[in-house]
């Protein structure tokens, strides 16, 4: 079968007459569809091998297309033209109709052009990258994903769900056709969609969340149509942003006193202790075939830290011991229709630090560490702690009812009530697990910091440490990443700027991750000379400066400006060039003040105190720039 997908602002079309004596009746002669994603569809002979198995793909296809589109209005449309060898009518048609069926089912709102006819349309396609996608695919069925028996597991876990509040009470939790009941949440609106959110497990996106439009727009990241779903492109100004956020990780993990390492992104499938593992972890799995061996590739950092610290020699004396990497990339086959921008994604760049512990003791006063570490961490990206925020911990219930008051104060630091996941069982290699969640603009969820207390890998890797009495003792574990997937960072940063433009403020990134700084505009091309001087003086104090020497208005280049989030715009003229003074329009309260350049950098250090620096990302002047998107 062959598709061809147009993400569309409308699509119309006229029957004329019929094309083939099979053409199905139809009474609508005339049809218009607004915003909508136009399937262009061959059924070929070969589909009429397992017509079952094709009409399952091109569902599977199509739903790939509308979530990356970010649309869940479906038209299709038959077009035999798309092939040379077109399959029997009878079995096009019925595939089309299951198609159909199936795609209305979930939640989709389906139209489908008469099958048969002579038509006449227009489409006015979007024009974006993915706006003009094709497939080609058979009745063959896509090969099975490697499912790990935690996964599987997970479908079937029961929880308990409760409120844990400031003075260590549960309040316990009852759902209700998306209602929740237990607990008064005027006060805690985030937190009240949070929970119907993990309560309800629906994790499918059904429409673009505006973080999506902010990193076309931009020019940071697009996805990457030539690639597999949830890998990305990153821009320039994209990869810069996510560099400075790795590198705050990075300094931040020594900081604390972790020592990184780097290790392989595959491993050995049947490698006794990573096969087992594989099993207790939670996600599905990319395999290759590699000329030796079946590998799989790494979900996250364990197993190379694990294989690392098996061939270790450990002390008491060392404990806590503490590895990083900041893996570029992990990967896991998350489900397409849970694809979406930069927070769901089947690579990603995860911080993963191990801490090696003596006992379950030492593994509670080196979360609090953590936490607090973490909690820094957050705040230096430009979230605000907590509010920005919602926090859960999922534990078994024997490990609550053992360190009620561990957990009640892991609460209790947090500033604000908690929702709680308790299990009856253990059901995976942790007893403890927390999470900080970022509730997007869709009231959909996602981890950022997250930290487990691990009792089996220590076993099962072989891993241990000589204590006092000469005897070998397994570890405690844990499993921390600091601030969450990096890109989901940027997700969240994004997410927040919408937030705040919805209350009326211009929206922005962290002055201390803005590609562009400082934009010079120079009134005539006389001025471009002293704009690049004061680039230069600017530039020595690690200030991102850049120059529009377009041959745009000046209104026009303020503007594009505005566009680009630049934190400091300085319109520069004879007045400026004599006085020194700039009349700078600052973008975080929406003012222009008189400032000259050393009141402009204390600003700018003020803003960026801390945290690490990196150059401009592209070309200083802004006619030397290529456009990457549009």
């Amino acid at each position: 079968m062959r598709i061809l997908a147009i993400h569309s602002d409308f699509v119309e079309f006229e029957v004329k007459k019929k094309a083939m004596k099979e053409a199905e009746d139809t009474a609508e002669k005339h049809k218009a569809i607004e915003e909508c994603l136009v399937v262009f569809s061959a059924v070929e002979k070969k589909d009429e091998e397992n017509p079952e198995a094709t009409t399952t793909r091109f569902v599977s296809e199509v739903k790939d297309i509308a979530g990356q589109v970010g649309t869940t209005r479906i038209v299709l449309y038959p077009y035999v033209h798309l092939t040379s060898t077109p399959g029997s009518p009878g079995t096009a048609l019925t595939i089309m109709k299951n198609a159909e069926e199936l795609l209305g089912a979930q939640e989709f709102e389906v139209e489908r052009a008469p099958f048969g006819w002579y038509k006449a349309f227009t489409v006015k396609c979007k024009g974006h990258p993915l706006s003009e996608l094709s497939r080609e695919f058979g009745p063959e069925e896509e090969e099975k994903e490697t499912v790990s028996e935690a996964l599987e597991k997970e479908k079937e876990l029961e929880s308990r769900w409760y409120i844990l509040d400031m003075q260590g009470k549960l309040h316990e939790l009852e759902s209700d056709r998306g209602s929740i009941f237990g607990f008064d949440f005027s006060n805690n609106e985030r937190l009240k969609l949070f929970c119907q959110y993990e309560m309800a497990k629906v994790r499918a996106v059904t429409q673009e969340p505006p973080h999506v439009t902010f990193m076309r727009k931009l020019e940071l990241v697009d996805y990457e149509p030539g690639s597999d779903p949830g890998n990305l492109r990153y821009y320039p100004k994209g990869r810069f942003i996510k560099s400075m956020i790795e590198e705050t990780v990075n300094l931040k993990m020594n900081e604390y006193g972790a020592m990184e390492i780097e290790a392989p992104i595959m491993y050995d499938y049947e490698h006794p202790s990573l096969k087992s593992y594989l099993h207790r972890f939670p996600a599905r799995q990319y395999t290759i075939q590699t000329p030796n061996k079946r590998v799989f590739l790494r979900f996250a950092a364990c197993f190379g830290q694990f294989l690392m610290a098996h061939d270790m020699s450990i002390s008491y004396r060392h404990l806590p011991l503490k590895l990083y990497e900041l893996t570029r990339y992990s990967f896991r086959v998350e489900q397409r229709g849970e694809l979406t921008g930069l927070r769901r994604l089947r690579a990603f760049t995860m911080p993963d630090c191990h801490a090696f512990c003596r006992d379950i003791e030492q593994a509670k006063r080196e979360m609090e560490t953590r936490f607090r570490v973490s909690w820094e961490l957050q705040e230096s990206f430009g979230l605000r702690m907590p509010d920005d925020l919602e926090f859960a911990i999922r534990v078994t219930r024997d490990f609550y009812n053992e360190n009620k008051e561990f957990v009640a104060g892991l609460v209790k630091t947090w500033g604000k009530p908690a929702l709680i996941e308790m299990w009856e069982k253990q059901f995976f290699y942790f007893v403890l697990k927390y999470e900080w969640n970022f509730v997007d603009a869709l009231n959909k969820a996602s981890a950022l910091t997250t930290d487990q207390i691990d009792v089996e890998n220590s076993q099962r890797y072989e891993l241990g440490y000589t204590d006092q009495d000469g005897k070998k003792k397994d570890f405690v574990l844990m499993h921390l990443s600091p601030s969450g997937a990096i890109e989901r960072v940027m997700y969240a940063l994004l997410e927040k700027a919408y937030f705040d433009q919805q209350k009326g403020k211009k929206p922005m990134l962290p002055v201390w991750v803005s590609p562009t700084q400082v934009r010079l505009v120079p009134v005539t091309d006389a001025h471009v000379t002293f704009c690049e001087e004061v680039a230069s003086q600017l530039k020595k104090e690690s200030v991102r400066v850049d120059i529009d020497d377009t041959s745009e208005s000046v209104g026009k280049r303020i503007r594009n400006a505005e566009k680009e989030w630049v934190p400091y715009i300085l319109v520069v003229g004879d007045q400026e060039a004599e006085s020194g003074q700039f009349a700078v329009r600052v973008r975080e309260t929406g003012t222009q003040e008189k400032m000259n350049q050393d009141v402009l950098i204390e600003k700018i250090r003020e803003k960026t105190e801390g945290m690490p620096y990196r150059p401009l990302p592209l070309p200083r002047m802004l006619s030397k720039r290529p456009i990457f998107v549009g």
